[in-house]
């Protein structure tokens, strides 16, 4: 059976969990933690990937995220490549340290932030890696004692997580503190993907209503959402693959692109691949960058060696194209 595609764009929160190949684990001592926590303090910032929650355990982890302006593919690849690599390293083994892929799941962040940063940061004690909620406080290896103040992780959007609790820091930790304390029920299987399934409470109950006549009843196993965030989340990336398919058709691949980028800027096509600071120039090339990766669907990869940046760059002139485009009304098909 074909895996599903990933379902990403720019602001989506994402659920991650990340196992290791049957089972082992990826974590043995504590400097491969360290290592770990190190690549997310540099890659997150470097991409504009908020994080909201996390927790590392002994054969996996979880991570909560929102794509900044880096695909979230981009960013676990080389999260995970480079730390596996040192892994290995350290510990004198080879082959793969991490199950096939990693599970993303795309999340309705108005209805499940808080429970899940509360199920992922509970996890460790569930796990038995701390014996209680006291010691989860001062525990280095999950989000939660960033959340009260214990430890400092400036890639760790604290202020975002803690506004949903109160409007003052003091309030809002003491609200979450409890909030916490009231879900340290055990396990919660509904919050690892699924959509409306989960939401409702399993197969079973999505059966009974949908028996009771309760029409059309919408889910994903990538997504974590009710039914009309689900639905609305597949027919943006209907719309988006129909828009893309309809762009090869036409024959717009990416030196087609250029070149009407360079008929709207009025230079050679050659000039909007070459580096410059000229303002026309950065302009153009930001356009370029835009309509490839938002309209076009081409990747990062791609771009950045085509045009002699980096990936994060091409990120950065992705944003900048967006402005451009807005301010100019500019078309790609003529």
């Amino acid at each position: 059976m074909p895996r599903s595609a990933r379902l990403d764009a720019p602001g989506a929160v994402h659920h991650l969990i990340i196992r290791g190949i049957e089972r082992r684990k990826i974590f043995l001592n504590e400097e491969d933690y360290e290592d770990f926590l190190e690549r997310l303090a540099t890659l997150l910032p470097q991409t504009k990937t908020v994080c909201y929650a996390w927790s590392l355990l002994p054969n996996h982890a979880h991570l909560l995220v929102r794509t900044g302006v880096v695909p979230l593919a981009h960013v676990m690849r080389r999260l995970l490549t480079g730390y596996a690599v040192n892994f290995n390293r350290r510990h004198q083994r080879r082959g793969h340290l991490f199950q096939n892929r990693y599970k993303s799941i795309l999340c309705q962040e108005d209805a499940y932030l808080r429970e899940l940063v509360r199920y992922i940061h509970l996890n460790s004690v569930r796990v038995g890696l701390v014996a209680d909620l006291e010691g989860l406080k001062g525990y280095p290896y999950c989000g939660h004692s960033a959340l009260l103040g214990r430890k400092v992780r400036p890639w760790q959007d604290v202020g975002y997580v803690l506004g949903y609790f109160g409007q003052t820091v003091r309030q809002a930790r003491r609200a979450y503190v409890a909030y916490v304390e009231a879900g340290a029920e055990g396990r919660r299987e509904e919050l690892t993907g699924g959509g409306l399934i989960r939401s409702l409470g399993g197969w079973a109950e999505a059966k009974r209503l949908r028996g009771k006549g309760s029409g059309h009843v919408m889910s994903d196993e990538r997504i974590l959402g009710d039914s009309g965030f689900v639905e609305s989340v597949l027919s943006l990336v209907k719309e988006e693959y129909e828009g893309r398919y309809e762009l090869k058709r036409r024959g717009y691949d990416l030196e087609r692109i250029a070149g009407r980028v360079a008929e709207l800027y009025g230079m050679e096509k050659e000039e909007v691949f070459s580096r410059g600071r000229q303002k026309q120039k950065v302009q153009a090339r930001s356009l370029l960058c835009y309509w490839a990766v938002r309209e076009a669907g081409i990747s990062f990869r791609t771009l950045a060696k085509r045009l002699g940046i980096s990936a994060p760059g091409v990120g950065y002139a992705v944003e900048r194209g967006e402005g451009i485009l807005r301010e100019n009304q500019y078309e790609l098909i003529e």
